[in-house]
C-alpha cells in the first residue's frame, strides 16, 4: 500500500508581502513625524531673533575693551530684542528708570535697577572706566529668559 500523502501536491509558499502600500501604522507614524518636524521648524524660526541677539552679544563681548560706548550698544541690543518679544507700544517709549523697571519685571530679578544693570541708565553720564563683564552676562541671562512672540 502506498502512502496517501505522496498523492498530495507539493507545498507552495505564499507570495512575498509587498512593501507598498504600507500598513496603516506606518501612515500614522509618517504623519506624526511630519507634524513633529513642522513644529520643530516653527520653533527654530521663532527663536531666530534670540540666536541673533546672543551672537551679537558674543561679538560685543569680544570688543568689550576696545569699544568705548559698549553700554549704549548693549542697551540698543536689549531694546531691539525687547521689541521682538513684546508689542512696540509696551516697549518703544521706555527710557531711564522705566526701562530698567521693565527689564527687571521680565527676568532681571532686580539686577537692572539695583545691580550692575543700573549702568544702562547712568553710564552716559560717567567718565570713569567701568566693569562691563557682569553687565554682559546679565544681558545674556535676560535674553535667554525671554522668548520672542509667536507671530514673529
Amino acid at each position: 500500500m502506498s502512502d496517501p500523502l505522496d498523492a498530495l501536491r507539493p507545498l507552495h509558499a505564499p507570495p512575498p508581502v509587498s512593501w507598498w502600500p504600507p500598513a496603516l501604522g506606518w501612515w500614522v507614524l509618517a504623519l506624526i513625524m511630519i507634524a513633529f518636524l513642522v513644529l520643530l521648524y516653527r520653533h527654530w524660526r521663532r527663536m531666530a531673533p534670540r540666536r541673533a541677539a546672543l551672537r551679537e552679544l558674543k561679538v560685543l563681548e569680544k570688543q568689550i575693551n576696545s569699544e568705548p560706548k559698549i553700554v549704549a550698544i548693549l542697551n540698543r541690543l536689549l531694546k531691539r530684542y525687547a521689541l521682538v518679544c513684546w508689542p512696540s507700544s509696551a516697549v518703544a517709549a521706555l527710557t531711564g528708570d522705566q526701562w530698567l523697571v521693565f527689564l527687571d519685571a521680565h527676568g532681571g530679578n532686580g539686577q537692572f535697577r539695583q545691580g550692575c544693570g543700573r549702568l544702562l541708565a547712568t553710564s552716559p553720564y560717567r567718565d570713569e572706566p567701568l566693569q562691563h563683564d557682569e553687565l554682559v552676562s546679565l544681558a545674556r541671562r535676560w535674553i535667554k529668559k525671554n522668548k520672542p512672540r509667536k507671530n514673529v
